[in-house]
């Protein structure tokens, strides 16, 4: 598919930046995967966190298995956002944006794997360890859950990361190829 008609496809929503990102060119770290096992109370907690998600050396595998990824962002308004509730609640606009993106990529006949923002919340407590995902086509793994050094790839593509006190940006990278 081209960039060009996925370009198209994507300006129609209020997609605030995005890159065509080449998996060789992403950089995974360990040192993410320790951030997310001392901050994050969803580790070790969610299919969509590791350990589930496997080692870092296995996402990398899984993501530089598809040839192309389009990453993404789009941003929120809200009063403060050191307040985590308020925040936390923009998220929701922006899963279903990726999803709006992922269905049009899986519907031009493509293969994809898709990483967003934010462990998965579709379930109010994860079936993990315990039992399998109860909405594995639904659930997208955070980026960071992968070992992707996500200020990295937003430096290179020149996109925003901070736009103020009373702005959210959410970020997606959506892998894909021809089948």
């Amino acid at each position: 598919m081209m960039k060009n008609e996925i370009e198209k496809f994507i300006t129609q929503f209020p997609i605030y930046q995005y890159a065509f990102v080449e998996p060789e060119e992403i950089e995974f770290n360990d040192r993410v995967r320790a951030i997310c096992k001392k901050e994050c109370p969803r580790y070790g907690a969610s299919w969509s966190c590791p350990p589930a998600v496997g080692t870092v050396e296995i996402c990398k595998e899984r993501c530089r298995n598809y040839d192309h990824a389009l990453f993404f962002s789009s941003i929120a308004e809200v009063d403060n956002i050191l307040d985590m509730e308020e925040t936390l609640k923009t998220k929701a606009e922006h899963e279903r944006l990726t999803r709006i993106i992922e269905k049009y990529l899986k519907d031009q006949a493509l293969l994809v794997y898709t990483l967003s923002s934010d462990s998965c919340q579709e379930c109010e407590k994860c079936a993990y360890p315990k039992g399998g995902c109860r909405h594995a086509e639904l659930m997208h793994p955070c980026i960071e859950s992968h070992g992707i050094v996500v200020p990295d790839l937003i430096e290179k593509h020149m996109m925003d990361y901070y736009l103020g006190e009373q702005y959210v940006v959410w970020f997606s990278l959506i892998f894909y190829k021809e089948p």
